[in-house]
């Protein structure tokens, strides 16, 4: 492997415009082709940023010998197809979340991903946020005392259009893949994989959840209460509850620069701890590093984190009445 991290941008959407641009912050890393199903879509991402090379299917980028890590950016249901191709050539990957849009899937990846070595992590750019980091030192070091409860929520007001990839069921639309994976993981990892999900919510007419209150609760008493909609805004909070204290995280909570930590009868302390380039440098920088270091997963966002996670919103999903599946095309 070449002392630089040569990376494969796979599907030139909204948040792949915004990812890319922190390669400018992450030493030893560079994108070096892109792929679409459409070239002129990738030819005309490729020219915006600076990127050599232009693919008309996501079939050829995983072929390109050039590539060592892929960035997997498309609609949900891709994922699996994708990511499994790019074990087979022995391609790294950072998947998007969700990381696919079954539980199934997920497995399947996973298991993949453990039997060929090659590394793999689910792009959850949130616990990798300095003031994340931080409020994971904070609990460590006991500061609001044993994790009882959290509570997060995140939602965004959208005109439903049934094409559209949000709300359409064929491209994983609905809440709980595309917003909700956020509240969910927050709450798993904090307090583990729960031993019971409750889930309540409501449909838009293509079949995709259009909201949900998802409660998760463990078998010690401990539980979480999560909100994510499609159909309302949400604040875009999280509070993290113990035995000695509290910490907020202030909006947005999946990429905060700020936490207050409450505890006993002390002045409230905010803590400030802004993020590298536009906050998605992080998780490149731990794929990078991790390629070059040889490893197989993120410590911070082990394979079982996802696997835990994948779980929750299929369970979640099943109660909402709604049936993801994967695509069977690479594309």
């Amino acid at each position: 492997m070449s002392a630089e991290i040569r990376w494969g941008i796979v599907g030139p959407g909204r948040i792949a415009d915004k990812v890319v641009q922190d390669f400018a912050v992450v030493d030893g890393a560079r994108p070096v082709a892109v792929a679409s199903r459409s070239l002129d879509r990738a030819q005309a991402f490729a020219d915006r940023h600076g990127i050599d090379r232009a693919h008309g299917s996501y079939a050829d980028i995983v072929a390109d010998p050039d590539v060592d890590v892929l960035y997997v950016a498309t609609p949900h249901p891709q994922h699996h197809a994708l990511a499994v191709a790019a074990l087979r050539a022995g391609k790294a990957l950072l998947v998007e979340k969700a990381f696919t849009a079954t539980t199934a899937g997920a497995v399947e990846v996973v298991d993949l991903a453990r039997e060929t070595g090659v590394f793999v992590m689910e792009a959850m750019w949130t616990r990798f946020q300095p003031a994340v980091v931080a409020m994971q030192e904070l609990i460590a070091d006991g500061a609001i005392g044993d994790v009882r409860s959290v509570q997060a929520d995140l939602g965004v007001a959208r005109e439903y259009d049934p094409v559209d990839r949000l709300f359409a069921l064929e491209l994983g639309g609905g809440a709980l893949l595309d917003i909700g994976v956020y509240v969910v993981s927050f709450a798993q990892m904090l307090m583990g994989t729960p031993d019971r999900v409750v889930a309540t919510g409501s449909l838009f007419p293509s079949g995709a959840d259009a909201e949900a209150a998802v409660l998760l609760g463990w078998d010690d008493g401990r539980s979480a209460a999560l909100t994510t909609s499609l159909r309302y805004a949400l604040p875009g909070t999280a509070r993290v509850v113990g035995t000695a204290g509290w910490i907020d995280v202030l909006p947005r909570f999946h990429h905060p620069e700020t936490i207050v930590l409450h505890r006993g009868d002390a002045e409230p302390e905010t803590i400030t701890r802004p993020p590298l380039g536009a906050g998605y440098a992080h998780e490149l920088i731990e794929v990078t590093e991790g390629v070059r270091a040889g490893r197989t997963e993120s410590a911070v966002m082990p394979l079982a984190d996802t696997l835990a996670v994948q779980a929750i919103l299929g369970q979640a999903a099943e109660q909402l009445g709604v049936a993801h599946a994967e695509a069977e095309a690479l594309g």
